[in-house]
This record gives C-alpha cells, structure tokens and sequence, in this order.
C-alpha cells in the first residue's frame, strides 16, 4: 500500500485549513503592518519579511513534526519545559523590554519564551496523564505538570502578560480534567481557579480599569475602553464583503496593536463579515479534524496531545475574537495564524505537523490490524463453506 493512503481525510483537511489560514494570516500581516513599518522601520514590507522568514522556519517545523513519530518528542518536551521554565527565569534579569513589559529573549535569536511554555506544558502534561487515560483512572493534581503549569504562569504574570499566563495554567487545568480527576481534586482546582481569576483581575489598577471599560466601552472610549472602541467601529466599518485588502483605516494609527493583538478587527474592516466568517470556520474545522483524531487515537498519550494542540490553538482563537469583539475584556491572546507574531507562528505550526503525525500514526495502525486479521477471516470463510 502506498504511503500516500495514510493521508485520511482528517490530516489532509487539517493540512488544509491551516494552509488557508496561513494565507489570510499573511495577507493580513502585509495589510495591518505597511503603514507602522513603514513610519517606524522606514520599510513597509518590514514586517512581512519577517513574517515571510518565521513562515519558512515554521514550514521546516512542520515538516519535521509530521515525519518525527510523536512518541519520539516526550522525552526531548520534558527538557524543552526546563529550558523554558529557564529561559522565564532569565527574561526578568536580560529580557528585551517593550512597552513596559519583558517577554523577548535573545540568545542569537529573539524569541518569545511563553510562547515555547505553551508547547512544552502541552507535552509534559500528556506524557504524565496518558498512563492515566489508558488504564482508565484518575489522576492526581500535585504532580509535576500542574506544578511546573504554576510556576511558569507566575514567571509570564509577572512580566507582565495576564492573558499568556491564564493559557499555560488553563491549558493544564482543562487536560487534567479531560483525563479525569478526582471530585475532591475537582473542587479543590475550581474554588483556587475562581480565587486565582479574581485575584489576578483585580490585583492592579490598569486591569481593574480593563474590567471597568469592559462593562461599558463607550463610557471609557478616551482611556481604557479606547482599543475596544476602535475595534469595535472598525468591525462594524467592514459590511458584507469589507473595504478591500488595504483599504482600511484602522491600522493609520486609530487602533492599537493592528497587526498583532487586534489583527482580526482590521481583517474584519477590509475582508468584511465574509472574512470573519471564513476565518471562524476555518478554526471550527480544525476543532472539528482535530476531535475526530482525537477519538480515533488509541494511546492516551497521544489523545491528550491532541487535546491539548487543539485548546491552545482553536482556544486562542476563540479568545482573541471575543476579546477583538468586545465580549471579553483585552486580554493581549494573538489570533492563531493571523496575528503577526514569529514565536507563535512556528511554535502553531509545528503543533499542526504533530497533530499530522498522530492522524497518521494511528491511520496506519488500524490499517495495519486490519490486514493482520484478514488471514483470519477468510479461513473462517473457508471453514464455513466447507460445512
């Protein structure tokens, strides 16, 4: 049989969808950053190019992700999650600063370590609760991952990124409980959830104010409410089938962070509600890809993996779009592909070949034992025509 075969129609869809959103995600970069690139770089396909090297790198990723055996990764993540815990260490002390936050490494390159955190908690997560899932009991919250979840939540809080933080510690907490806890362990996790949101919110005043102006964004349109209302008219601007790619005025300095946090509002602007419906289904198809996967996947190391890529991306995404519309208050959660951002593109697209690769994994084991029992039933056959 061709190796061909073991491209079933869930990889080939989630190949797919990613690549279409990879297209919107760059023509987006180019629309949403000409007009900063070029004030502030003295280039306008600034940020296009580096959008266009961290494409090439993510495709290497990919790539490799899709050929490496998944099972291969859990001892090389376990590492990754020290050297990530490492490198947050490391960014309060030699971080590049901006804006008033540190969340930039350079180490030859400049990379975004929370970013690296994300995988890497994904990974560790599933190798410990998989043995878990596959003799069907419990598992128990002080272990390694939740710990480890903690700790890197904290080092990305104090950077400060709120938002990054709640996506590491979240990311845990939903796979624990995708791979079952205890009511004990259930209630323990959702009373210091509860206190920890509260707390996180309310700790200092500029997130206070977010809250505020998330109530009533039109009350605050000068202050804290200021980005939510630009986003808000400049989705609203957009109509059916948008202004056209670059025609939109947000990005002229109206709304702030538009081609990386708000890159969905100036999509929505020049694409319109058929862009922003397009890029829904589009991450509703890789949910959907993504679960069936999911459940066809024999190993519970593999079936959290999967989980576990589909939250943070589809996740992401769904938290973004909330937040660009209103409906959550800003929070700084990039929108998977589309949002301009290296980091994060090559770390999404490298979850997209592993996702891939356990598709076909698991493909060629069930083709596999499905060839293994043929013999079997046609001497069953044989047996029955000759009685």
């Amino acid at each position: 049989m061709s190796k061909l075969r073991l491209w079933n129609s869930n990889t080939e869809a989630i190949l797919w969808i990613s690549f279409l959103l990879l297209i919107l995600g760059t023509l987006n970069v180019f629309s949403a950053s000409f007009v900063e690139a070029g004030q502030k770089m003295d280039d306008g396909y600034y940020f296009l190019k580096r959008h266009g090297i961290s494409l090439l790198v993510g495709f290497s990723c990919m790539v490799i992700a899709i050929k490496v055996n998944y099972l291969k990764w859990k001892k090389i993540m376990f590492f990754g999650g020290i050297f990530a815990a490492i490198c947050l260490i490391a960014v309060h002390f030699i971080g590049i600063e901006v804006n008033g936050s540190r969340r930039w490494l350079n180490l030859g390159i400049t990379f975004q370590p929370s970013e690296l955190a994300k995988l890497t908690i994904i990974f560790i997560s599933a190798a410990y609760l998989g043995p878990f899932v596959d003799r069907h009991r419990q598992a128990h919250l002080s272990s390694f991952p939740i710990i480890l979840a903690l700790f890197m939540g904290l080092m990305i809080y104090k950077q400060p990124d709120l938002g990054t933080a709640a996506i590491v510690v979240g990311l845990a907490v939903i796979l624990y409980l995708v791979a079952g806890l205890s009511k004990t362990d259930f209630l323990v996790l959702g009373s210091l959830s509860l206190i920890g949101v509260f707390y996180l919110t309310t700790a200092a005043s500029y997130r206070a104010e977010r809250i505020e102006a998330w109530f009533d964004p039109w009350m605050f349109k000068e202050t804290s409410g200021y980005q939510t209302v630009q986003s808000l008219m400049a989705i609203g601007s957009g109509g059916f089938f948008g202004n056209g790619l670059g025609m939109g005025l947000s990005k002229f300095y109206y709304l702030p962070e538009a081609h990386t946090d708000f890159a969905f509002a100036v999509l929505c602007q020049e694409m319109g509600f058929v862009g922003a419906v397009a890029v829904i289904l589009l991450l509703s198809g890789l949910a959907f890809y993504g679960g069936k996967i999911a459940a066809e996947t024999n190993d519970g190391y593999g079936k959290i993996l999967v989980m576990g890529i589909i939250c943070l991306i589809v996740g992401q995404g769904i938290a973004n779009i909330a937040m660009v519309s209103g409906l959550l208050p800003v929070i700084g959660v990039p929108l998977p592909f589309i949002s301009y951002g290296g980091t994060s593109l090559i770390i999404n697209m490298f979850s997209i070949g592993v996702l891939i690769n356990i598709g076909r994994y698991n493909a060629k084991l069930r083709r596999d034992n499905k060839m293994s029992q043929e013999p079997e039933v046609i001497k069953r056959k044989l047996r029955l025509a000759k009685n």
